[in-house]
């Protein structure tokens, strides 16, 4: 059986390279592709998913923004299994922070240029907000397209979803991105942060090998 993988927000799938997944899986990894300006998130999903051969069964892993897009994949073409990583299954579990900026829509006026890689700020937020101790964590974001970034912060704040009860989910114990106290996830990873699947890949990959199995 194929398991389609997408990663999170600006990261290519280094973040990921360390786990370990049941060898009867075939993973195949969809990168994220730079949204035309005015695109519809549902149109976007559809050439997202476009990758996805629906002929047969397949499962679907995201992680963080790539966890929201295998969900909204789902609707379009059902997987057998979803898994995300660091993500949450519906609106409802964002946290303070992102609930903000859903109700001040910010993301949609902030501009463009701060998404850049040579943004102070923006390289500042990525350390604090994601793995603070982390030093390499500039390596994990390689898919730097400004508009790509904006656009993206725009639909996770904007998102809206209805909890998919098929939906299995792994979160980290000390995650500031999506808060654990918020969800109830199937498993935890415990003193992990954002980056757990990076930083915890023995215990992911045990997991995902029960999940799986």
């Amino acid at each position: 059986m194929k398991l389609y993988v997408i990663s999170g927000l600006g990261a290519d799938f280094k973040v990921l390279e360390k786990l370990r997944f049941p060898a009867h899986l075939e993973v195949v990894f969809i990168d994220w592709l730079i949204p035309e300006r005015g695109e519809t998130f549902h149109r976007y999903v559809e050439r997202m998913a476009e990758k996805i051969d629906a002929s047969e069964p397949f499962c679907l892993l995201g992680y963080s923004f790539g966890g929201i897009m295998v969900q909204e994949i789902d609707k379009i073409k059902p997987a057998e299994k979803i898994v995300i990583l660091g993500s949450i299954k519906s609106d409802k579990e964002k946290s303070r922070f992102i609930k903000v900026g859903e109700i001040t829509r910010l993301p949609k006026y902030l501009p463009e240029n701060i998404f850049t890689e040579k943004s102070a700020l923006a390289y500042s937020f990525l350390r604090k907000f994601f793995d603070p101790k982390n030093p390499k964590i500039m390596e994990y974001f390689t898919v730097r397209n400004p508009y790509y970034l904006k656009w993206s912060i725009e639909k996770i704040a904007a998102w809206k979803f209805d909890e998919n009860p098929k939906v299995i989910q792994i979160l980290a114990d000390k995650d500031i991105v999506f808060p654990i106290r918020y969800s109830k996830p199937n498993y935890v990873i415990e003193n992990g942060t954002h980056l757990f699947p990076a930083t915890k890949p023995r215990e992911v990959s045990a997991i995902l090998n029960e999940i799986f199995s």
